[in-house]
């Protein structure tokens, strides 16, 4: 069924469905799920290693998350387990990839995409951890680790137009952050550090973290931490008409990271490092800061799940 012919069925099928988020704890290593206003919260996944990305795959049945590991000790590691926290499995092992960040889900093609900070790449593989590949390659070794300008953190994907959109967030607040676009396959004859279809989307950033595409509107939404006016806010702008500057949505975040749509819904939710879930309409209208110290917040995703008959 399309986006579109589901959105025209949800008043008939309004009772189906459960919409929950699934919220990332970083330092207690925990996954938990609440409903949109932060009610009815449980925790169904511990024992994470330092928690970044998490994705939902409604379909199945399944959510997959990145593990960031130790950046020094190149051990992180990609999981899945069911909606409620139970069959957990490893993905992708601990070494595979170095840093795992915000993770997107392309169920149609049946793959996983996320960008590796320290591992300076964006990665993807099959839903089952098979065909791992680096589709960006930004450096290689200690020296390039070291320059933040060259670190892969977040990503989304217009599959419908094979496109790839990721943030290098460069120094804290350094004005040096970038979003960039590329196609999803590295152009024939080329390789993932070198590739000629890269453009930069916007740069001059204070430190862009995760991405979210409206892919319906067009419209690309990211938080962007620094300091203000331009730090620690979430902002959008068209992919198809793109401004000279980003519109700033919302403001006064500590330290925001991730991000969530609900574009049927009008509404977005995004977490901080200092503990704290909004909510807000796409246009930064009606925002509400629903829950606070909460512990050191990363990830945040947002679904439709179906009621158990």
């Amino acid at each position: 069924m399309s986006k579109v012919a589901e959105r025209n069925n949800r008043s008939v099928d309004a009772n189906s469905t459960i919409p929950r988020l699934f919220v990332l704890e970083l330092n207690a290593g925990c996954i938990h799920t609440m409903n949109p206003d932060g009610s009815d919260r449980k925790t169904i996944v511990t024992d994470c290693h330092l928690p970044d990305g998490i994705v939902v795959d409604v379909d199945a049945g399944h959510i997959y998350w990145t593990n960031m590991g130790v950046p020094n000790l190149n051990d992180g590691s990609i999981e899945r387990a069911d909606i409620d926290g139970k069959n957990r499995q490893t993905i992708v092992a601990q070494g595979q990839t170095h840093t795992p960040k915000q993770i997107i889900l392309d169920k149609s093609n049946g793959k996983l995409y996320w960008c590796d900070r320290e591992g300076m790449r964006v990665m993807r593989c099959n839903l089952d951890g098979s065909q791992l590949e680096a589709l960006i390659q930004t450096g290689h070794g200690e020296s390039d680790r070291k320059d933040l300008k060259r670190w892969c953190v977040g990503l989304t994907i217009d599959a419908q137009r094979g496109q790839i959109y990721w943030t290098q967030k460069g120094p804290d607040n350094g004005g040096l952050g970038c979003i960039y676009r590329a196609n999803i396959e590295i152009p024939a004859g080329q390789t993932a550090a070198a590739r000629s279809d890269i453009e930069v989307f916007f740069d001059g950033l204070p430190e862009p973290i995760d991405l979210e595409l409206d892919v319906e509107n067009r419209v690309l939404y990211w938080t962007d931490r620094g300091d203000p006016p331009r730090g620690n806010t979430v902002n959008r702008a068209s992919v198809d008409d793109r401004p000279a500057e980003p519109e700033i949505v919302i403001t006064h975040l500590m330290e925001g990271i991730g991000i969530a749509l609900d574009v049927a819904g009008d509404r977005m939710f995004v977490t901080d490092l200092a503990g704290s879930i909004y909510s807000a309409r796409l246009d930064g209208s009606g925002e509400k800061n629903f829950l606070y110290a909460q512990g050191n917040l990363t990830g945040i995703a947002y679904a439709e799940i179906p009621q158990e008959k």
